[in-house]
């Protein structure tokens, strides 16, 4: 059942906790996802089957949860899911980041190692509103959302994404590849190589930058952005139950 956390930063979000052991799994999606997609659904009914505590969510602007998506950035997201996971959690918790979620669980491991048991990231795309969207505009591009504040960019997804120069500058401030990144717990990595949101570059470049002991890059061959083939669903909990057993 869909219940609703007040967050300290007044934004109402939408979640969905299944009571279990730990520790928990904490699923974060993508960039204007929301939780009843076929990876958030899936690792709940596998969490469920092993009776292992399971979380999901929906960021503020985002599925059912409260605000304007093309009011949000990435620090707003962050901030939601630091404080669901607070709030909502027991002890350290296994994040599966989705795209986004990859960055913003990369975010979590950064600011709050404490929380992070292990993790487990899906075509994760940190930095993409500077490498992605900023990079690949042209000076009419850049000129135009610094003049008038949001541009329209084609989506594989339906309507195109507004992109907003908040969204932009605020990014800025999250970025996780210029900085030392510490992920001292049990970590695996997924990605497709048709994945046309996120390359495979970024993810060899993600591998080599952060510094871990337990640390796996799996790319596999065909799968794209969604990654929610039979094939791939089954890869994800693979990974997760590696993480899992590391606990022990």
């Amino acid at each position: 059942m869909t219940e609703y956390l007040d967050t300290p930063e007044a934004r109402r979000i939408a979640y969905n906790l299944t009571p279990g052991t730990g520790p928990g799994v904490v699923f974060l999606g993508g960039f204007k996802s929301d939780m009843e997609g076929t990876k958030a659904l899936a690792l709940e009914n596998w969490a469920r089957a092993q009776g292992r505590a399971f979380l999901r969510f929906d960021y503020s602007g985002h599925g059912v949860s409260g605000g304007a998506f093309d009011e949000g950035a990435i620090g707003d997201w962050y901030e939601d899911a630091r404080d669901v996971i607070m709030a909502l959690t027991e002890g350290p918790q296994i994040l599966v980041g989705s795209s986004m979620g990859g960055w913003i669980s990369l975010l979590m491991a950064r600011e709050h190692p404490e929380k992070i048991a292990g993790l487990v990231t899906i075509a994760a795309a940190p930095d993409f509103t500077e490498d992605g969207y900023w990079a690949s505009f042209d000076q009419e591009t850049r000129h135009k959302l610094e003049s008038q504040g949001s541009v329209e960019v084609p989506s594989d997804y339906g309507d195109p994404y507004v992109i907003t120069r908040r969204l932009i500058n605020e990014g800025r401030t999250r970025l996780v590849l210029r900085s030392p990144l510490a992920l001292p717990f049990p970590t695996r990595f997924l990605q497709g190589t048709a994945d046309s949101a996120v390359s495979t570059e970024t993810a060899l470049r993600l591998l080599d930058h952060a510094d871990g002991t337990d640390m796996r890059l799996t790319l596999v061959k065909g799968a794209d952005h969604r990654f929610s083939t039979s094939e791939c669903l089954t890869l994800i909990k693979t990974a997760l139950a590696e993480v899992i057993d590391a606990q022990q």
